[in-house]
């Protein structure tokens, strides 16, 4: 394990390869900066300031699809921004993390935890390719990371406060979810799930925050290794460089105080 680019990140999050141009990109989300890794040449650099990119996907026709707490944006990837959607039937697009799939769906999770105070629980939306935003499904303490398996049959769905890992079985022809569960209960001394990544075999790997680490479950949700990192708030994972064998991996500077574990909705039974 190496450092590769040490920026002091308030909230390093959400590491992404584009395999086409060979570039690794994160986001600081707390600290507003935006960043790019050349592996060939070992060179990073801060892409943009000042904008506030919690999640992201690279976009076909040109810049990122990005969330945060204002909204669902399209973002050029230079200096223009153009909201998708900052509301949906009556509930905000404070959001946190999300994912794509092959069609071009965009999967994000709303997020309002407050443990100073009552919050609303979160949902989770689609953003079709026809920029038509809809509710998927609610009731979530602390959104956060998303991934499908490799076959896109299942989408992966951390809840951090709630300590979980959420399955579903996905129709990649529709963009419909069916029969959530859980996954994983993280126990409270082992940090919160976080970022998550599939690798090829199908096994899920979840960056744990506060647990310095990043965790590999297999598709049942058994735990099957654990690697220690230098990092107590591991924030997120992906895999990139030649072949996808690369593992990259977030950190937080930033000390966020602990959650408590809240009372589970009655619909997560």
């Amino acid at each position: 394990m190496k450092i590769i680019a040490d920026y002091h990140n308030l909230c390093g999050e959400c590491p992404i390869w584009d395999a086409d141009a060979g570039i690794l990109y994160w986001t600081d989300c707390a600290g507003r900066r935006f960043y790019r890794y050349d592996p060939r040449t070992g060179a990073h650099q801060i892409v943009k300031e000042g904008l506030e990119i919690v999640g992201y996907r690279i976009n076909r026709s040109g810049g990122f699809i990005i969330t945060n707490n204002a909204g669902i944006w399209h973002w050029d990837g230079a200096d223009r921004t153009a909201l998708i959607a900052s509301e949906v039937d009556g509930s905000k697009c404070q959001m946190n993390d999300c994912v794509s799939d092959p069609a071009g769906r965009l999967f994000a999770g709303s997020v309002f935890y407050d443990p100073a105070k009552e919050y609303p629980l979160g949902k989770l939306m689609r953003v079709d390719r026809n920029a038509k935003v809809v509710i998927v499904d609610e009731g979530f303490h602390l959104s956060n990371g998303l991934a499908f398996s490799p076959d896109y049959g299942t989408l992966y769905y951390a809840d951090s406060a709630g300590r979980r890992i959420y399955a579903y079985d996905y129709r990649a022809v529709t963009g419909e979810l069916r029969n959530r569960r859980v996954l994983v209960e993280v126990p409270r001394d082992e940090g919160l799930p976080d970022g998550l990544a599939v690798d090829a075999e199908g096994f899920l790997w979840s960056a744990q925050w506060y647990g310095a680490c990043v965790v590999r479950y297999d598709p049942d949700g058994k735990l099957e290794r654990r690697i220690p990192t230098p990092a107590k708030q591991t924030s997120s994972v992906a895999f990139g460089g030649s072949g996808l064998t690369d593992v990259f991996i977030t950190s937080a500077a930033r000390s966020e105080p602990m959650p408590v574990m809240p009372q589970c909705d009655r619909r997560d039974l």
